[in-house]
Parts: C-alpha cells; sequence; structure tokens
C-alpha cells in the first residue's frame, strides 16, 4: 500500500512538504514530476534531492525539490519521497490532489511511524517518543524524549529482560529434567534474580514523578480576592499583557491558562475569577471554578493586598490553601505594606511567605526560586538517569513489579517449577508490551492515532 501525507504548519508558509511512502512510491512521483536533470530511478541514491518541476498534463504546478530515500534506508524502510514545494495552500492541495489522482492512498494520522514500528527499525516505546519530542513543551521534555528515541530506555528494559531470560534457561531445565535435582539451585537463582528486577523496576516507577512534572509539568492555580493583582502577576511572569487588568472588581470572570518554563519544567499557571461574595450569577459560577481548581491544582500561589487589612474573603481563602502546597504572596509592596511576612495568619499555612509588586516585577525571582525548592527541580539529572514520562509504561512497570512479588510468593510457597515459571513469564509479557513485542494490534491503533498528521 502506497502512503502518502503532506507535512505544514496551518496557514501559509514559505515551504510545504508532501510525503509519500511505500513500494510504488517513484512510480506515483514520475507521473507527476519532471526533474530537471532526466535521470532512471534506479540511478537515484538515497538520500539525495534532484531539482525539478511537478507537472498537471504537462502544465507546470510548481518549482520543487524532492528527496529520495530507498529501502531500506528510510524513516519507514520503505521506498520514500518528500516533495518540497512552496508552501501556499492552493499548491500543496493541488500537488496532493495530484498524487492521489495517480494512484497514493492518504494516510492516517501516526502511519509513517506504525510503519516504522511494523518494518522493526524502532520499537513501540521509541515510537511513542516521537510524538512525545513533537508536543514537547519544554527542554527538558524535548531531551527526555530524545533519549527515549535513541533507546536508552528500550536498552533498560531489554536488560531487565535478558536479566530474567538468563535464569528462565535453568528453569526450563528442571521442567524438561525433572529427574535431575536441581530445585535448590535454581531457587535460589530464582529469587536472586527477582530481587535485582525488582529494585531496578522500582527506580524505574520511582522515577514517573519527575517524569510527570517533565511532561505534564506543573498545575499552578492563583487564586485571591478581586483587585489583588492575580492578572498583574500573570501578565508580570508572562512578560506580556495576556490578563485584562482594571480598576474595577471582577473583571476575571473564567479562567485564563498559559504556561511558562521554570528550570526547563513547564509551569501551568491558571488565573481564575477573584474569591468574593459575588451577587452576578455569571461571576458566582467563576468563583466556583476557581475554587475547583484550587483543589485540584499541584500548586496554589494566593495573593494578597499587602496595602490593606485582611477581609472575611482574604481568610476564605486562607482556608482553600490550607493543608495544600502553596506559596503567599504580599503584593504592593511598592505601596505602603501593612501586611509582613511574619504575620501569624499566613505563617500557620505555610512557610513560602513573599514580599511582591506584580507590577514592577519585584520578588519574581524569588518565587521561581521557591518553586524550584518544592519540586526539587535541580534533582532531575536527565543527563545520568532514565525518567518514565509515560502513564502506559508507568502501569505496565507497577504491574511487572507485582508479578515479581507474586513470583517470589510461589518459590517461598515452594509451588512446582512449571507454576513459578508461569509467573516469571508474566514479568516477561508485561515488559514486552512497552516496547512492542507482544502487544495487540488495538494498543498499537490506539497509541498512533494520537499521532499529528503526517508522521
Amino acid at each position: 500500500m502506497l502512503l502518502l501525507r503532506y507535512l505544514r504548519l496551518h496557514g501559509i508558509g514559505g515551504i510545504g512538504i508532501v510525503r509519500m511512502s511505500g513500494d510504488e512510491c517513484f512510480e506515483v512521483l514520475n507521473r507527476m514530476f519532471r526533474p530537471k536533470k532526466i535521470d532512471k530511478i534506479e540511478n537515484i541514491k538515497g538520500y539525495t534531492i534532484k531539482y525539478g518541476f511537478i507537472v498537471d498534463n504537462d502544465e507546470i504546478v510548481d518549482e520543487v525539490l524532492v528527496s529520495f530515500f530507498k529501502a531500506p534506508r528510510s524513516y519507514t524502510t520503505e521506498n520514500m519521497c518528500e516533495i518540497n514545494t512552496h508552501g501556499g495552500n492552493i499548491i500543496v492541495r493541488k500537488i496532493l490532489e495530484l498524487c492521489l489522482k495517480n494512484g497514493a492512498d492518504l494516510a492516517e494520522p501516526g502511519e509513517f511511524t506504525k510503519r516504522a514500528f511494523l518494518n522493526g527499525r524502532i520499537d513501540l516505546l521509541q515510537a511513542e517518543s516521537v510524538i512525545d519530542i513533537i508536543n514537547s513543551k519544554s527542554e527538558r521534555e524535548l531531551k527526555t524524549g530524545v533519549k527515549q528515541l535513541e533507546g536508552i530506555l528500550s536498552k533498560k528494559i531489554k536488560d531487565i529482560k535478558q536479566e530474567i531470560l538468563d535464569v528462565m534457561v535453568n528453569v526450563d531445565v528442571s521442567i524438561d529434567y525433572p529427574e535431575y535435582d536441581v530445585d535448590d539451585v535454581t531457587n535460589k537463582q530464582i529469587l536472586d534474580m527477582l530481587d535485582s528486577v525488582q529494585i531496578k523496576l522500582e527506580i524505574l516507577e520511582k522515577s514517573f514523578d519527575n517524569g510527570k512534572l517533565i511532561k505534564e509539568g506543573i498545575k499552578t492555580a492563583i487564586i485571591g480576592k478581586p483587585n489583588a493583582g492575580k492578572s498583574s502577576l500573570l501578565n508580570a511572569i508572562l512578560k506580556e499583557d495576556r490578563a485584562i487588568v482594571t480598576e474595577y472588581e471582577g473583571t476575571t470572570r473564567d479562567t485564563i491558562e498559559e504556561f511558562v518554563n521554570i528550570e526547563g519544567i513547564p509551569l501551568k499557571l491558571i488565573d481564575t475569577a477573584g474569591i468574593r461574595d459575588a451577587k452576578d450569577e455569571v461571576e458566582k459560577i467563576g468563583i466556583a471554578k476557581s475554587k475547583e481548581i484550587a483543589n485540584e491544582a499541584d500548586l496554589v500561589i494566593a495573593i494578597f493586598d499587602s496595602s490593606k487589612e485582611l477581609t472575611e474573603e482574604d481568610n476564605q481563602i486562607l482556608n482553600i490553601i490550607k493543608d495544600k502546597k502553596s506559596i503567599i504572596l504580599l503584593n504592593k509592596a511598592d505601596l505602603n505594606s501593612i501586611l509582613d511576612e511574619s504575620d501569624s495568619r499566613f505563617s500557620c499555612i505555610t512557610n513560602n511567605i513573599i514580599k511582591i509588586s506584580a507590577i514592577n516585577g519585584d520578588g519574581l525571582e524569588m518565587l521561581y526560586s521557591i518553586i524550584s525548592k518544592m519540586f526539587s527541580l535541580d534533582e532531575i539529572n536527565l543527563d545520568n538517569d532514565i525518567v518514565i514520562t509515560n502513564l502506559r509504561h508507568k502501569n505496565l512497570i507497577s504491574k511487572a513489579i507485582e508479578n515479581v512479588k507474586n513470583s517470589r510468593n510461589t518459590v517461598l510457597d515452594g509451588m512446582p517449577v512449571d507454576v513459578i515459571a508461569i509467573f516469571i513469564k508474566d514479568i516477561l509479557e508485561d515488559l514486552g508490551n512497552i516496547t512492542g513485542e507482544v502487544v495487540t494490534d488495538d494498543i498499537i491503533n490506539e497509541i498512533f492515532s494520537k499521532f499529528c498528521l503526517g508522521k
């Protein structure tokens, strides 16, 4: 089957790319491409580019460069070509239609990477890292995705599997030749192996805490009463006028969400409606949503007007952040401050109290520093550590750990070696599901359906 997909950002761009892959790729190309220098396909080397024109019934459609990739040395391991055309909507669509007219079929989302996986060029774990790289929101997430694409995690999983298989050789001998009394030796080897495998798997499982931070970021709610400075704080962090700031209370009725990076970790900032006793029904909905977001957030930044005494609304906000991971900001430090960091009403909630001025940016660096310490961002070392960022991988590793424990129990309970082997093989199956060796078609289709068009 011949696959076709065009790659281009939405809207008009300098260059659009139409990509084809499959056995008949070059035949379809020959029906519409007129190179400046005519050459037979068999004489064209892979990883080369030819200049020419796309034509439709001898009428020139566009001036293009075509990249040639010959099997098996291509992304999909099949014959591939990429038509680099001008990026106008009409031109790209016309070339796409010509490809279909001449025998190509449209590819599904992620089908090129799916072909690379099915043809054995990459494993499933590496394939999933492609979408992580595309969707990365920070340098750390990008770096993690690239390392997994290089096969760092795949190799770790493979090494753990090999450690299990080395012992399974003796297990199989015990099953096939029961007349030889090797159970005691085999059981000791199994227990030693299971202990070693469990330690390695638990290290990978624990790395998901950091991996989740890297991939999903820190969900951070900014709460406070109207005019405390929530929107001003958001604008100051983003260094742009993203939220409306006025002297009137209740300007923010709904949430505003934006991402910023702190030490390579995405911080998902959510500016919420000011919390107060509102009469307006729309504002009431916004306030209820503010409280819900604060309850679900990884971090709550509560902002107070330090130039005014605390009100009942402020006390309500303090009650919301009680027992949550929080930072208190005493805003408007550029004015005459009434409130300060030593106030016991704040210190009984958290030790993270900062005086800031959202208008001129004072105190923001201290805010970033505290967030970094709270989430130990400086301890995440991507150079030496393998980090799990995918929930599917984490769940399978957790399942494998449970099967390690079950396997140990069967040994300690004196179960026959063939029963022990069943539990050990469950561990291998869990690990094989991560790399795609034993994964089902449904899971494969679900994974690749999340890919963008053209990849």
